[in-house]
C-alpha cells in the first residue's frame, strides 16, 4: 500500500512578544474571535499561536521585537469587540477596528485661482506600473480633486494587474501616442489615441495591457485621494458584453475624436465637441473639448464647483479681474474658481483646450 502523503503548504505569521500568555489568550480568543491553534511547552507556556481574520499571530514570551499595531478590518464595526475602536492588548499591542469599506468621503472644495505651467518644471514622479505622474493642481482644491499629467516613455507591454479604483468620478484623456485598456463587461481591449477619453466608472475592474512610445495622458480623479485596489479573481475581458450597465450610478464611456460634432461652445468665439459624459455620469462632471471659433472672445463666470482647463495645443490669454494675464501654450493648465470674472482672449488658430467640470451642468454668466 501506498502512502499518500499531504501537499506541502506554505504559512506566514507574525510574531508579537508577551510577558505572561496566560494574561494573552482570553484577549485574543475571547475579545478578538481568534482561535488557539499552538501552545508550548505546556508546564509554563511560552510560545501560543492564535490565528483568524485572514491572520496568524505567534505571541512569544521575551520576543524582541516591539508589541506592534494591528488593524482589524470588519463589515460592522458596533458588533466587533463590544464596538470598541481602539484597544490594547495584554501584551501590549494596539488594536484599531476599523470598516472593511468605509464610505467615500467628497471633501469641501476649497476654491482657488490655479495656474500650472509646463515651463515651470514640476517634477516628474514615478507612481503605480512605471508611470510618470505631473500634478496640475498642487493644492488639489482641498483635497477635491487630483489632475495629473502621465506618461509612459518607453513603449509595449505594461506591467500592470487587474484594479479598480474607489473613486467619485475618473477621467482618462489621451494626448498624445496611444494606449490599450480592457475593462469588465465592456468586450475586448481598447485603443486610446490622442483625442479620446474614457470614463471610467467607480470601481470598474480594468487593465491597462500595451502604450506606445511617450503615449501621454490627462487623468481626473475625485476626490484627490481615493483606494486602488488589485483584483486578483477577475479575469479580463469578461464574457459578457453590458454597454448599459451602471457603476453607482455611471456608465463606461469610449469616447472618440473620429466621431466628433462640432457646435458652439459657451463661450463666445470658440466651438466644442461634447464627449457625453454629462449625460452618462447623470451630471456628476462635464468634458469638453474647445476650438476656436468665429468672433470675439468676452469676459465671463460660472458658478460650478470644479473648473479645470488644459491647454492640449496651441496658445491662449487667460485673463483674470485683478490679475496679470497669463500667455499658455500646450501643456499648461489653470483652474477657475466661481464666480471670478475671465477671459479667455488671443487664441491661436490651432488652440485645443480640454475643459473639466464638476457638476456637469451649470450656468455662465457672460459680462
Amino acid at each position: 500500500m501506498t502512502k499518500t502523503s499531504e501537499p506541502s503548504r506554505t504559512q506566514a505569521e507574525f510574531r508579537l512578544p508577551t510577558q505572561e500568555i496566560r494574561n494573552d489568550i482570553p484577549f485574543y480568543t475571547k475579545v478578538l474571535g481568534m482561535q488557539m491553534d499552538m501552545i508550548y511547552p505546556a508546564d509554563d507556556p511560552r510560545v501560543a499561536v492564535f490565528s483568524g481574520h485572514g491572520l496568524r499571530l505567534r505571541i512569544e514570551k521575551d520576543a524582541p521585537e516591539g508589541p506592534g499595531a494591528l488593524r482589524i478590518l470588519t463589515d460592522d464595526p458596533e458588533s466587533f469587540a463590544d464596538g470598541q475602536r481602539v484597544l490594547v492588548a495584554p501584551n501590549g499591542t494596539r488594536i484599531e477596528i476599523e470598516e472593511r469599506n468605509p464610505p467615500l468621503v467628497m471633501p469641501e472644495t476649497v476654491h482657488s485661482f490655479v495656474v500650472r505651467r509646463l515651463k515651470d518644471q514640476a517634477p516628474w514622479i514615478i507612481g503605480r506600473a512605471g508611470m510618470h505622474y505631473r500634478d496640475l493642481v498642487p493644492d488639489r482644491l482641498g483635497g477635491s480633486i487630483i489632475a495629473s499629467h502621465i506618461r509612459i516613455p518607453d513603449g509595449g507591454p505594461v506591467p500592470d494587474m487587474v484594479h479598480f479604483h474607489k473613486v467619485g468620478f475618473q477621467l482618462i484623456f489621451c494626448i498624445h501616442g496611444w494606449v490599450d485598456v480592457v475593462y469588465e463587461d465592456q468586450g475586448e481591449k481598447m485603443r486610446l489615441n490622442a483625442g479620446d477619453c474614457f470614463i471610467q466608472p467607480p470601481e470598474i475592474r480594468h487593465r491597462v495591457l500595451e502604450a506606445s512610445d511617450n503615449v501621454q495622458v490627462i487623468e481626473i480623479g475625485v476626490p484627490a485621494e481615493h483606494v486602488t485596489e488589485i483584483d486578483h479573481d477577475m479575469q479580463l475581458p469578461t464574457p459578457h458584453f453590458r454597454p448599459e450597465r451602471e457603476w453607482q450610478g455611471q456608465r463606461f464611456v469610449y469616447n472618440q475624436a473620429k466621431d466628433a460634432e462640432w457646435v458652439p461652445f459657451r463661450l463666445p468665439g470658440y466651438i466644442c465637441r461634447d464627449t457625453t459624459i454629462a449625460e452618462n455620469t447623470k451630471g456628476v462632471a462635464g468634458v469638453q473639448v474647445v476650438r476656436k471659433g468665429q468672433g470675439d472672445t468676452e469676459w465671463a463666470s460660472h458658478d460650478t464647483d470644479i473648473h479645470f482647463t488644459f491647454v492640449m495645443d496651441g496658445a491662449v490669454t487667460l485673463e483674470g479681474e485683478g490679475r496679470e494675464p497669463y500667455r499658455l501654450e500646450q501643456g499648461d493648465a489653470f483652474v477657475i474658481p466661481p464666480g471670478m470674472c475671465t477671459r479667455l482672449s488671443a487664441p491661436s488658430d490651432d488652440i485645443e483646450l480640454l475643459e473639466v467640470t464638476l457638476p456637469g451642468t451649470f450656468n455662465t454668466t457672460l459680462g
